[in-house]
Parts: structure tokens; sequence; C-alpha cells
């Protein structure tokens, strides 16, 4: 019998890979659940919008009738919680969003599941998981040296990395008081083909591509640890599948460059492979920083590998490569985001009462 999954937020980035993943590689019955909000895109999922063992529901994970209806119809064996509000700049001129679906959200699902998970019993009640997909940015920021852990304290930053530290410290409590079989995972910066571009390498790739200024916070000295979404998602499923119920697992890269660094090596490549003349180095812009920007996040993911037997295949340099060349060869998928949803401007940008801009600490 095929092991039924739910995946929620699967028209966003990391969950339509994930999607595509479990559809593709593994034999699951799947029911993909997505508010459909901005950087949704159910054209990431052409692929396997027609496979029998597919269902999308267009939900919002606030809605607490909504997510209980859906669990019970579908009778899942496990749950991977991606939907999130996920964009920094975003959450900082407007963290109401992020407070609904992040935090309100995640206690719906939450209860949701555990109300479904109670009424199981026998082997199919001792197997159900719950996997809760966070980030690294509930750590807060690293100096110069060291690593997140997985006991490393949270001291988050943005609106957007304090709504997902919330929402990690429910589904830790569901698990403590209820028993509830939850697993945390907090990855790194993810990376690759069909990422909604206002997150940075997608951003840098079409500006170059399109002659447009190329962005870059204060120095570009902040560093970030790298991860390709094709490896995380093979770390969501090794956790859901092999992970200890209780447990929290860092998935990192180990791919730690400066922003400076990551946009040089894009401008290198969009300029190696198309046509333009104008060099996309020229095109680097240093722009005031990001409030509240975080110096340094850095993964341990020794826990994932050592206990689970994880592995990045993918190095930075060909995971970086592989996803220029897409975004170069798949304006069909990008044009129309660009040209509606966002159209490569900057945000987050607080204003004072005298309308001047806000520096960063």
């Amino acid at each position: 019998m095929n092991k039924r999954i739910i995946v929620t937020g699967g028209a966003g980035f990391i969950g339509s890979a994930l999607c595509r993943y479990l559809i593709e590689s593994q034999n699951v019955e799947l029911l993909n659940i997505d508010k459909l909000t901005y950087a949704a895109n159910l054209d990431s999922l052409k692929t396997i919008d027609n496979n029998e063992r597919y269902q999308f529901l267009h939900a919002d994970i606030t809605d607490a009738d909504a997510m209980r209806r859906a669990i019970a119809d579908f009778d899942p064996d496990a749950i991977i919680h991606l939907a999130a509000e996920s964009h920094v700049d975003r959450s900082i001129s407007g963290a109401g969003e992020f407070i609904q679906t992040n935090i309100i959200g995640t206690f719906n699902l939450l209860e949701a599941a555990r109300h479904f998970w109670d009424g199981l019993i026998g082997e199919r009640k001792a197997a159900f998981r719950f996997l809760h997909v966070s980030t690294d940015e509930v750590y807060g920021s690293l100096s110069d040296t060291g690593l997140f852990k997985e006991t490393t304290a949270y001291d988050p930053s943005s609106p957007y990395s304090a709504s997902k530290a919330a929402s990690d410290h429910l589904v830790i409590a569901w698990y403590r008081t209820y028993g509830f079989p939850a697993l945390i995972s907090n990855c790194s910066n993810n990376y690759g083909p069909f990422q909604f571009p206002e997150k940075l390498i997608p951003l840098v790739i079409l500006n170059a591509l399109e002659g447009r200024d190329l962005p870059v916070y204060g120095d570009g000295k902040n560093l970030r640890d790298w991860l390709f979404v094709d490896d995380h998602v093979r770390a969501l499923w090794t956790i859901l599948t092999k992970g200890r119920v209780g447990e929290k697992y860092n998935v990192g890269g180990r791919n730690e460059l400066t922003n400076l660094d990551v946009v040089h090596r894009i401008c290198d490549l969009v300029d190696k492979n198309s046509e333009k003349t104008i060099e996309s180095r020229s095109l680097i812009k240093f722009v005031a920083d990001r409030p509240g920007h975080d110096q340094r996040y850095a993964i341990d993911a020794t826990k994932l590998e050592t206990e689970l037997g994880w592995r990045a295949q993918e190095t930075f340099e060909t995971g970086l490569e592989k996803t220029v060349l897409w975004y170069l060869s798949r304006e069909d998928w990008w044009y129309k985001l660009r040209k509606d949803v966002y159209d490569g401007g900057r945000l987050g940008l607080l204003k004072t009462t005298n309308s001047v801009d806000v520096q960063s600490k």
C-alpha cells in the first residue's frame, strides 16, 4: 500500500520541488494543499499535475475547519508542513501576514493533525509523522566562527524569523505535551530552478540578463550557507522516514559564501552563457542595508549526515550553474511573474515619520 502524504505549501519553491520528488521518485499518494499566494505557481507542478497519485487542494492553513476536513478526507500517513510566508524583506514592511500564516496557520494544522492522529489505532498511529519545515534564521546571527547546531539557542532578528521560531516552539510543545509524533528541520538558504524571483539568486540572474542594477545590501559581506533545493527535498524525505520523533535536524549544504561572492559568480555565469554585451559585474550597486540584517548563517548538518546518512549531492558550483542555465532557458516560466507579480524592485524599506529610510543596526 502506498504511503499517503499531505504537503502544505506545495505550490511554492521548495514545496513544488518536494511534490515533484515525491511523485517522480517515491511511490506515494500525495495531496498538495496551497493557498496560492503571490509566490505560489502551479506551473511549477505541470510535470506531475496529471499523475493519478497527485491531488491539489486550494485552501488556507489559517482556515481550521478546512484543515480538519482535508486531513480527515485524505487520511494521511504523514504531513510535511512547508506552507509559510518566507521573504524577510516582505516581513519587515508587512508582518501581519507572517504572524497569521506562520503561527496561527501552524497552530491550526497541528490541532487538526493531532485530532486525526488521536483517532488512529495500532500500527497506523505508531507510524504517523508530522514534519515541520523551518529555517536556520530562527537561530539569529553567528559571529565569525562556529556553526548552528540543533542545540543552538533561538535568537530571531526579523518578523519572519520570529514567526518561524514561534511555530517551531509550537511543534515542540505539541510533541512534549501531547506526545504528538512531530519532527523539525531547519535549513539554510535554498536556491535552484522554479524559485520566485524576489530572492537573491534568481533576482540577480534576471536583472543581469536584462541589464538592470544588481542590488547588494550593505557591503555585501553577509555570509550565508547555500543549499540546492533538490538536496533539501531529499533531506526532508530522509528525515520523515528515518528521523526520530521529537528531534530537530539541521539541513545545510556546507557552502558558505558572502552575498557579494554569490553575485560575482552569477554575473560570470550569465555573461558566459548568454549573448548580452554589458558586463554583469558593472551593474552591481551597493544599497542601504536591510534592517536587522543578520551577518552570518552557517549550518552544522553533522547530525543529519551521521545519524540518517544524508549527504548533499550538489556543490555550490554545480548547483549554481544548473540554476543559471535553467533561468536562461525558462523565460516561459518567469516572464509573466516579472511582468505581473514582482518587477524586481526593492522590498522591505521602512519609513520613519519623516519619510527617511531606516538603516540597519
